[in-house]
């Protein structure tokens, strides 16, 4: 079926189109001034460093295409669209491209870069999860646009459990990295990590009775506890945390060892768990 369009749509209060569909939620003319140096040094040295044989598309997604950026404190977020699988080679491009951009720009806070192959972002395995995130979460930066490849999508029951269907088996790796994680430093990007993923697992927990998508922590956060009050505590910390992270180990084990299990269990227990990869 074709997708969306290289643009975003007019939505209602609630993120979907007029035909109850989920509108791409970001585009380039949402990106704040103090953003588009960023994102236009982040397209050149993209293309400069991955040519066509390599980069089919690259997008855009987080805060900065939604607009909601702050100076200083938001991440760019990046995805690139490999004409095959990535490899090791990429891999250090992409992290050398990381590294570079965050030197060249104080205005963000970190960079991070996803790659695929787009055999993989189109599989039908993948169709509601990373799919979904490039034909509703990203916005085009270069490249032919894969969401044209893509379905429209709907917020229901298949696409939160293949969203964020596997909290149960993604905690014990965080166990681990707390463990390992001595510093400061460690523990603040750890807590960012975690709580912006607990946020939006529990958004996407109650996304079909709401019948709507937001990615902004706030909202999200509070559509969840509008189903959930007794976990509105926890739940706003965690949105608290993943906008502002925090070094201190008692909010980890609050977040890894209280919020997290009891979200795993829950979700398995409404939507079930995500198709093995």
């Amino acid at each position: 079926m074709k997708g969306f369009l290289t643009h975003s749509r007019p939505m209602n209060v609630r993120g979907l189109d007029h035909d109850g569909t989920i509108v791409r939620e970001g585009a380039q003319d949402r990106v704040p001034a103090a953003f588009a140096p960023v994102v236009a040094a982040a397209g050149a040295r993209i293309t400069e460093t991955f040519d066509a044989a390599r980069l089919h598309s690259a997008y855009l997604y987080g805060s900065i295409p939604r607009g909601t950026a702050r100076p200083g404190v938001s991440d760019l977020d990046l995805l690139l669209a490999l004409h095959r699988e990535p490899t090791a080679a990429d891999r250090a491009d992409a992290r050398a491209l990381e590294v570079a951009l965050d030197e060249s720009f104080p205005q963000v806070n970190g960079v991070g870069m996803l790659l695929f192959g787009i055999g993989t972002l189109l599989s039908e395995l993948e169709r509601h999860d990373q799919g979904f995130m490039v034909a509703c979460l990203c916005t085009l930066l270069t490249g032919p646009d894969l969401a044209r490849q893509l379905p429209r999508y709907r917020p229901t029951a298949l696409l939160a459990r293949e969203t964020n269907g596997d909290l149960a088996l993604v905690r014990p790796s965080w166990r681990a990295q707390v463990a390992a994680a001595v510093t400061g430093a460690d523990r603040l990007a750890l807590s960012r990590v975690i709580a912006r993923r607990l946020v939006r697992t529990g958004f996407t927990l109650v996304m079909p009775r709401w019948g709507g998508w937001t990615s902004d922590l706030g909202p999200a956060a509070q559509l969840f506890i509008s189903y959930y009050p007794e976990r509105a505590d926890e739940m706003r910390l965690a949105a608290a945390v993943g906008r502002a992270p925090s070094a201190d180990p008692a909010v980890l084990s609050m977040l890894v060892d209280d919020l997290g299990p009891w979200l795993a269990t829950e979700y398995t227990a409404v939507h079930g768990v995500k198709a093995p990869r």
